[in-house]
């Protein structure tokens, strides 16, 4: 357990924004807690790269969707590290459907992994942020909780709701020194495979203002703002990075 840094946790960080994030704030002073579902090999090498900046990196392997690893992540981080001061709910799945095909599982699945993991990893570690009088919880919504998208009925129904939960939260917390804010990423580069990857692109410069797709490092800089001093006054805000997708 340190005795000097806070310490945050952040879903789905083995790639991507999530990875960007965990390095951000590990850049900035934080312990990191490294998450993801299965792919142990793609955590590893972040909390390599945490470490080699001078802060403690664990690594806590589980799906967010699922309650028991939901329950044994949040007790092993706490026992590890004494209280996470920064929840950071990254991960999601974006499973495409037609809606009049979607069953009942379908829904059930997105809404465990998107939204109910929000709720029960939150639920973990806002007694430490209470007690101590300080926290920061962020979300992620994207573009499925400002547009509507074809085939991503159940998608958009739970980042909406994410967006509620967050502003509920924000009202309910704020007085006792934590803040809940939610992100929400336009397209970004990620790994993807390389002809999906240029299909996308090509779709989404279409109605993107700036002309190119955002960088997981663009995002992480939102999240390390908000953790920071600077970003104490924000609460319940959703920050737009998406180069003028929605406006």
């Amino acid at each position: 357990m340190s005795e000097t840094r806070r310490t945050a946790f952040i879903t789905g960080s083995g790639r991507n924004i999530g990875r960007a994030v965990a390095l951000a704030l590990a850049a900035d002073g934080l312990n990191v807690i490294i998450n993801g579902s299965s792919r142990r090999e793609l955590c590893e090498p972040v909390a390599d790269e945490a470490r080699a900046l001078g802060v403690e990196a664990a690594i806590i392997m589980g799906d967010i969707g699922n309650r028991d690893d939901v329950a044994r992540m949040t007790a092993t981080a706490l026992e590890q590290f004494g209280t996470v001061d920064v929840m950071v709910n990254n991960a999601a799945i974006r499973p495409r459907k037609p809606f009049l095909e979607m069953t009942d599982a379908d829904w059930d699945l997105v809404f465990d992994t998107n939204l109910k993991s929000h709720v029960r990893l939150n639920q973990a570690f806002l007694p430490g942020m209470i007690d101590q009088g300080w926290g920061r919880i962020i979300g992620f919504t994207g573009m499925n909780a400002i547009k509507g998208h074809a085939g991503r009925a159940h998608g958009s129904a739970v980042k909406h709701a994410v967006w509620g939960l967050v502003k509920s939260l924000a009202a309910e917390f704020g007085s006792k020194g934590v803040t809940v804010n939610a992100i929400s990423p336009g397209p970004i580069l990620g790994d993807r495979d390389s002809q999906e990857k240029a299909n996308q692109i090509a779709d989404d410069l279409k109605y993107i203002p700036i002309g190119r797709l955002g960088a997981p490092a663009e995002v992480a800089a939102v999240a390390s703002m908000l953790v920071s001093d600077s970003g104490a006054f924000v609460n319940g805000q959703m920050i737009q990075v998406n180069g003028g997708a929605a406006m």
